[in-house]
């Protein structure tokens, strides 16, 4: 019985980031041909997507959830140290 395919790893924030410029300036050649624009147009969805995602956990991440005695919760950002 055979393994099934493991994902690719999704690249770091950077990373796509930096796949998102390339993009970007590989469609404003305005070169590309219609299929390839549509490939990298849909790459550059997922990408943005991903980047959101990542973005979002990173705030999470930067904030601290307390709970008042009334059991009422409350986002508030987390006290960074200078």
């Amino acid at each position: 019985m055979s393994k099934p395919a493991k994902p690719a790893a999704e690249p770091s924030f950077e990373d796509a980031l930096t796949r998102l410029e390339a993009i970007l300036e590989a469609m404003e050649t305005g070169e590309l041909a219609l299929e390839t624009l549509l490939a990298r147009f849909e790459e550059g969805t997922k990408l943005v997507k991903l980047c959101q995602d990542r973005l979002a956990t990173a705030e999470v991440r930067l904030q601290k959830l307390e709970q008042a005695a009334d059991g009422t919760l409350t986002v508030k950002p987390l006290e960074v140290e200078e």
